[in-house]
């Protein structure tokens, strides 16, 4: 594949420069898709709901295709289990005590007294380190193909996601566009680092990697089930998003059946 063909060649073959790149890939286009908060006069609700919500669709998917299933061929079914138990207790124990804000259910975690846009990022940037650490892992465990899937997948999911973000901040009416914008990117700069620590941790310790791939794929279901889902129905558009969810988990599907043909 060409595509993989290139990477391999500006890596010159390092799996940790490949997962770098694969970080730097998705967190360019969740900036990518931050770009039209700039020049919207009006709040767009319904799109914001539709954007996170595909997105939802693409990380289920992806945490079946690209991590569960390769990782059970790996190293079976038992340390892939341990691993999304782990990865979702510890996105669970984070979403607890970290503070952060939502746009429609306000602050969790413990209280702050932080000002309410950096409450937001952070809420944004719990949601997308899974994301992060799912490409890395996926390029450290060699697995070139399945990294390649994750990569373009997660990247794809993060432009309506950095839009839906940034939607989501201007529909309070108290942030500026440019606000609006920063925080959407800021909040998605976190998939890079946690790209490159992903894959360290599997090649510096190989036989994690089932271990690995089962974490990040219980982390990305935990956010789905725990924040995106509740956060976009609350409004009474369970259709729509149901339906944009299927969207994103159909496309998660095709890329990773022609990426792996």
């Amino acid at each position: 594949m060409p595509l993989e063909q290139l990477l391999q060649s500006v890596s010159g073959g390092s799996l940790l420069l490949l997962a770098a790149l694969g970080g730097l890939f998705t967190s360019l286009l969740n900036m990518l898709g931050a770009i039209p908060v700039l020049f919207l006069k009006r709040p767009f609700g319904r799109t914001s709901d539709l954007g996170l919500s595909f997105a939802a669709g693409v990380m289920i998917a992806a945490s079946f295709t690209s991590l569960i299933i390769p990782g059970i061929e790996l190293g079976g079914v038992f340390p892939v289990l341990f691993g999304v138990m782990l990865g979702a207790a510890m996105i669970s124990l984070m979403d607890r005590l970290i503070p952060h804000m939502h746009a429609i259910i306000g602050v969790e975690g413990l209280s702050s007294r932080l000002k309410a846009i950096w409450l937001f990022i952070l809420a944004i940037t719990i949601h997308n380190m899974p994301e992060g650490l799912a490409v890395g892992v996926g390029m450290g465990s060699g697995d070139i193909a399945a990294g390649l899937a994750l990569m373009i997948a997660i990247g794809l999911q993060n432009i309506p996601e950095g839009l839906s973000v940034g939607l989501s901040l201007i529909s309070t009416g108290s942030y500026s566009r440019l606000k609006a914008y920063l925080a959407s990117t800021v909040s998605g700069l976190v998939e890079l680092p946690l790209a490159v620590i992903g894959a360290a941790a599997v090649i510096l310790v190989h036989p994690i990697i089932p271990y690995a791939m089962g974490f990040a794929a219980g982390a990305m279901i935990f956010v789905v089930s725990d924040e995106i889902i509740p956060e976009v129905n609350r409004l009474g558009r369970e259709k729509l998003t149901t339906y944009s969810l299927i969207a994103g988990l159909i496309v998660m599907l095709l890329l990773d059946t022609i990426l792996k043909a």
